[in-house]
C-alpha cells in the first residue's frame, strides 16, 4: 500500500514538472512574441511619421471626424454638418497628442512584457521599458526633421515619454487586479470543494449512526 502511495506521489511530481515546463515554454513564447511585436510596432510608428504634413493632416482630420460624427450618431445628438466640422476641428489636436501617447503607450506595454523573461525588478523593468519608449520618441521627432512638413519637438517627446509610463502604469495595475481577482476565485473555489469534502466524510457516519 504505502509503495503503490509513492509510485502515484512519483506520477503526480512528474506530471507536476511537466506542467510547470510548458506553462514556462509558453511564457518564452508570448514574451519573445511581445519583442517582436514591438519591432513591428516600431515599423508602424516610423510609416506614419514619414508622412508629409498633408497627408499627416488628412488622416487625423479624417479619424477626428469619424470620432465626432459617429458620436453623433450614437446619443442621437443631431449634429448638423458644419457643427461636426468644428468639433473635429477644435478637438483634432488633443486627439493627435492622445493617439502619440497610445502609440507609445503600447511600445512600452510590448517592450516591458519582452523583458519579462530576464531577472529584474518591476520598478526597474518598468523603468526600463518606458525608457526606452521614450529613446524611440526621440529618435522619431529627429527622424520627422528631414520629412517635408514635419518639424521635430522637444515637447512631442515629453507627451511621448508621459505616455510610455502611463502605458506600463496601467498595464501593471491590470495585471495586479487580474491577480487578486484570481486568486479570490480560487481561495472560494477552494473554500467550497473543503466544505463539499466534509460534507461527504459526514455522510458515512451519519448512515453508520442510523444503522446502530
Amino acid at each position: 500500500m504505502k509503495k503503490k502511495e509513492e509510485i502515484e506521489e512519483q506520477e503526480e511530481s512528474k506530471q507536476d514538472k511537466a506542467a510547470a515546463r510548458r506553462k514556462r515554454m509558453k511564457m518564452t513564447f508570448l514574451r519573445n512574441l511581445a519583442g517582436v511585436l514591438a519591432i513591428v510596432w516600431m515599423c508602424i510608428i516610423f510609416a506614419f511619421s514619414a508622412q508629409t504634413k498633408e497627408e499627416s493632416g488628412e488622416v487625423s482630420h479624417s479619424v477626428t471626424y469619424q470620432m465626432v460624427n459617429s458620436t453623433s450618431i450614437f446619443f442621437h445628438l443631431g449634429l448638423s454638418e458644419e457643427r461636426v466640422q468644428e468639433i473635429a476641428d477644435a478637438i483634432e489636436g488633443f486627439v493627435r497628442k492622445m493617439a502619440h501617447m497610445t502609440e507609445y503607450g503600447i511600445l512600452s506595454v510590448l517592450i516591458f512584457i519582452w523583458i519579462g523573461q530576464w531577472e529584474m525588478s518591476l520598478f526597474r523593468r518598468g523603468g526600463t521599458a518606458s525608457g526606452a519608449a521614450a529613446v524611440y520618441a526621440a529618435t522619431d521627432e529627429i527622424h520627422q526633421l528631414f520629412v517635408p512638413g514635419r518639424s521635430g519637438r522637444f515637447t512631442d517627446v515629453c507627451i511621448d515619454s508621459a505616455g510610455a509610463v502611463l502605458g506600463v502604469l496601467v498595464f501593471v495595475l491590470l495585471v495586479k487586479i487580474v491577480t487578486v481577482i484570481r486568486t479570490l476565485k480560487g481561495r472560494r473555489e477552494e473554500r467550497t470543494l473543503r466544505k463539499a469534502q466534509a460534507e461527504s466524510a459526514k455522510e458515512p457516519e451519519e448512515t453508520q449512526e442510523q444503522q446502530d
